[in-house]
């Protein structure tokens, strides 16, 4: 893409249409200037099908907010718009409003607040809140739920392989299987969610972090085809890079090729005063593989060569594997600990696509609308009761237990304040019937989640580093008890609402259905 077009694409018109025609009929009504509130949240963790996620990750706020700094209706934008028609030709949008956007057409009108980046999050809890203008708002409901919803996706699914993986280093692997350049997004969201690296040279440049990758197949191929053999391809590579040698081993044969010339090799840097890496298997049994490689590194002198698996990871995929090892490695008259210990996982197209759940369901919705300085709380009705979103200005609040781990996330009007109510009644947001009354000495902490980052285009929010936000994301999942982290058939984390906020909510579906 062009320059000139990619600025047109992805600035201020990377909007829906509809944002742009019904901001233009607020401003026809008087309404474009109204106060407003709305909520991004989700309605369910990610559901991958023979597994589903018991908690997200959030990410995506800080490219969010970089967005928005420099998003604005320009000439370009003005002229672009002026010449849209409808079916009979008529111009779709006026000049006046037009004229508007000119002057206003920026988010210096809007406060934004939401839960910062690397922490644990649920569905129906307001990630983040967006009060200000009614059209500049409606105007930034698609860019915000398209720089959020896929971050918090791969964050999640990031966390997700980390824990299945025992915490063991793991590469992000897929650039060349994710959604063009959203996999620039894609990565830095898997190293929220604890990937340690990934393969995507450019985006680890700009976050600081070290690019990590070796050899493909091809350059085996390549030096076979010229009569030169695999051993004359990872001897080029140690010479190349003889502090940094892994070797991929299974072009050919992994156990009686590969392995045996990366093991020629590696004695050769060693006598050259060097120490190589590892190796790296992409096909494929990779459980007894890991064994059988393990065992005839160690029965060579290479106890601490790192092992690096790769070829259509996830967390069910590394769980399978890690149980084959502890039988095969029993078999093997091979210490499983040890082989796993030395496992290193390159996750790429399961991660960078969520693989069995490729979309986050989040949603934007009016939940509030400022009359004379007071909120009116605004509801949306559906047949389904779960999708009937929460209305009002809210606080949201996590509550732990005396263990001091999280035992809910609490929705509440403005002026509540939890820490002040003993016991603490936990409504469910559907249920009448279901509820929990915590006494104070069952309570260890309340924490408020909800932190202000924008406020009438000003950033007021100290951008945490990338490693801050990973050491919060550990934090977070550490407070989880091990029931939701439970890759299958986690436990459900409870979201409640406050008494008052439920009868609230029942006082405007009441009503709604009296008209």
């Amino acid at each position: 893409m062009k320059t000139l077009d990619k600025s047109i694409a992805e600035g201020i018109l990377f909007t829906d249409m509809y944002q742009l025609t019904m901001a233009h009929l607020y401003f026809r009504m008087g309404l474009h200037e109204k106060t407003v509130q709305f909520d991004h949240f989700f309605r369910s963790y990610p559901d991958y099908g023979a597994h589903k996620a018991g908690y997200c990750i959030s990410a995506g706020l800080e490219w969010l907010i970089d967005w928005m700094r420099e998003a604005r209706f320009g000439d370009r934008e003005i002229t672009f718009l002026r010449h849209q028609t409808g079916q009979t030709g008529k111009r779709l949008f006026e000049d006046d409003f037009l004229d508007w956007l000119r002057q206003n057409g920026h988010f210096s009108s809007l406060t934004l607040r939401a839960i910062p980046e690397g922490r644990v999050v649920h569905p129906n809890v307001p990630l983040t809140t967006v009060q200000g203008s009614l059209a500049m708002a409606q105007i930034l409901e698609t860019p915000l739920l398209n720089m959020l919803n896929y971050p918090t996706l791969i964050a999640t699914r990031a966390a997700r392989i980390h824990h299945a993986g025992r915490g063991q280093l793991m590469l992000e692997f897929g650039m060349r299987r994710g959604q063009e350049r959203g996999v620039n997004a894609g990565a830095r969201a898997a190293l929220i969610g604890g990937a340690d690296f990934s393969s995507n040279t450019g985006i680890s440049g700009v976050l600081g972090f070290e690019p990590k990758g070796t050899h493909a197949h091809s350059m085996v191929q390549l030096f076979m085809a010229l009569g030169e053999g695999e051993l004359a391809a990872f001897r080029a590579y140690a010479d190349v890079y003889p502090d940094d040698c892994l070797l991929l081993v299974d072009t050919i044969n992994t156990l009686e090729s590969g392995l045996p010339n990366a093991i020629t090799v590696f004695d050769e840097l060693r006598q050259k005063g060097h120490e190589p890496i590892g190796i790296r298997l992409d096909s494929g049994d990779l459980a007894y593989l890991s064994v059988q490689s393990a065992k005839l590194l160690n029965q060579a002198g290479y106890p601490d060569a790192s092992i690096v698996l790769s070829n259509q990871l996830d967390e069910l995929a590394i769980l399978q594997i890690l149980a084959q090892i502890r039988d095969e490695a029993a078999r093997s008259g091979m210490d499983a600990r040890k082989v796993m210990k030395r496992l290193v996982y390159g996750v790429g197209t399961s991660l960078i696509t969520s693989a069995g759940d490729g979309a986050l369901d989040g949603v934007y919705k009016l939940v509030a609308v400022q009359e004379q300085d007071e909120w009116v709380p605004a509801i949306k009705m559906s047949e389904n009761p779960v999708k009937t979103p929460n209305p009002g200005h809210k606080n949201v609040w996590r509550v732990y237990d005396k263990r001091g781990l999280a035992t809910a996330d609490l929705l509440t009007l403005d002026d509540e304040n939890p820490t002040e109510m003993d016991p603490l009644v936990l409504q469910h947001p559907v249920d009448s019937r279901i509820n929990r009354s915590l006494a104070g000495t069952a309570v260890s902490n309340i924490e408020p989640l909800l932190t202000t980052v924008w406020e009438e285009g000003n950033l007021v929010y100290e951008l945490p580093t990338l490693e801050q936000i990973r050491q919060q994301r550990r934090a977070d999942i550490d407070r989880l008890d091990s029931g939701v982290r439970r890759l299958i058939n986690p436990h459900i984390y409870h979201v409640s609402l406050s008494q008052n906020l439920w009868e609230r909510k029942q006082a405007l579906i009441n009503n709604f259905k009296k008209k």
